[in-house]
């Protein structure tokens, strides 16, 4: 996927540029700083030292030397004052100035640390979302992969409201699959019940031309979609939408080659988070997007925590993708997308 959150050392990422949340000297600090610096070894000190440090907000590149990858990009966030300080402003050039420096060192891969976020004090949710906007921005007009690395949990955090709300509709809604199952027994049961009660009360035929008028409402539709294949549905929605098949792919956190693959074959089946990605994308409603799933051969369940979070964004009518999977990184579920 274009845009991953991952969990790991970044100086050992095999990725073409890394990102040093360096200081104004460029000669080595703690935290991440002394990380990149002690892994690089004494090469990348003495390359820095010919850089004449760096501004607050900007960005300058070297050769990697001892770690796995061509360059380090090195920038200097700024220091939290309460937000007084342009210091949003400040971090969200941290991130362009890089980006922009590995698009013109042809960088296909970039790994970035939640920048800030460390000694410099700035809230981890609020550097997180700087990071996630304006990445998100970049990538919808160039083709990249971009790592946000994160080192632990502790490292990484979302907003307390929103952990909570998701936490919240979590407990309401999650049931283990033997409560599911007995639940769903009980539902035919009672059903069926209810319909032997009316076919009796009112009579069979009256029943039959009830069901009839239901069914017949809108049968050439679905007899037209009834043989529909996952990138059959896929593509009608697109074009129902009036979107660009780039728009849809880059909303979706979907590789360009992979969108490339479902187009070209009709019977293409994509795992549970690329269907779900297109559904996030096109923006269906929870009945749609349960369709699409079909199509795939997959369905939500409230015994799946993963899915009663993708059920909670789609009910609040939240389709940013990028914090949906925000969110399931910090309740440790698989992220959306290839």
């Amino acid at each position: 996927m274009p845009l991953q959150i991952i969990r790991q050392d970044i100086t050992k990422i095999c990725v073409d540029a890394i990102v040093n949340a360096a200081n104004t000297s460029l000669l080595g600090g703690g935290g991440v700083d002394g990380c990149i610096h002690r892994a690089a070894g004494k090469g990348l000190l003495e390359e820095c030292k010919t850089l004449g440090g760096c501004e607050t907000g900007k960005a300058k590149i070297t050769g990697a030397y001892n770690l796995p990858c061509k360059y380090v990009i090195h920038t200097v966030g700024p220091r939290w004052s309460g937000g007084r300080k342009n210091e949003k402003s400040l971090l969200e050039s941290c991130y362009k100035e890089s980006l922009k420096l590995a698009r013109m060192y042809n960088c296909e891969t970039v790994a970035f640390p939640l920048i800030s976020s460390g000694v410099y004090g700035y809230p981890k949710d609020q550097a997180l979302k700087v990071a996630v906007d304006v990445i998100s921005d970049f990538l919808f007009e160039n083709e990249m992969k971009v790592y946000i690395v994160v080192f632990d949990k502790a490292a990484y955090k979302i907003s307390e409201k929103l952990f909570s709300d998701i936490a919240e509709y979590i407990d309401d809604n999650y049931v283990d699959e033997r409560a599911d199952y007995r639940s769903e027994r009980s539902r035919i049961n009672c059903t069926c019940q209810s319909t032997a009660f009316e076919s009796a009360e009112y009579g069979l035929s009256d029943l039959c031309k009830y069901d009839k008028a239901l069914f017949d409402e809108g049968l050439d539709i679905k007899i037209k979609q009834i043989d529909e294949s996952f990138s059959q549905m896929l593509l009608r929605k697109i074009d129902e939408r009036g979107m660009k098949d780039s728009e849809c792919y880059k909303k979706a956190n979907i590789d360009r080659k992979l969108f490339s693959k479902i187009r070209s074959d009709v019977n293409y089946r994509p795992s549970k988070t690329t269907a779900i990605a297109f559904a996030v994308s096109l923006e269906l409603s929870l009945e749609e997007t349960e369709d699409m799933l079909r199509k795939a051969g997959y369905a939500l369940s409230h015994s799946n925590k993963f899915d009663i979070i993708i059920e909670y964004f789609i009910s609040k009518g939240n389709y940013n993708i990028f914090e949906i999977n925000e969110a399931l990184f910090e309740f440790d579920q698989v992220l959306l997308g290839c």
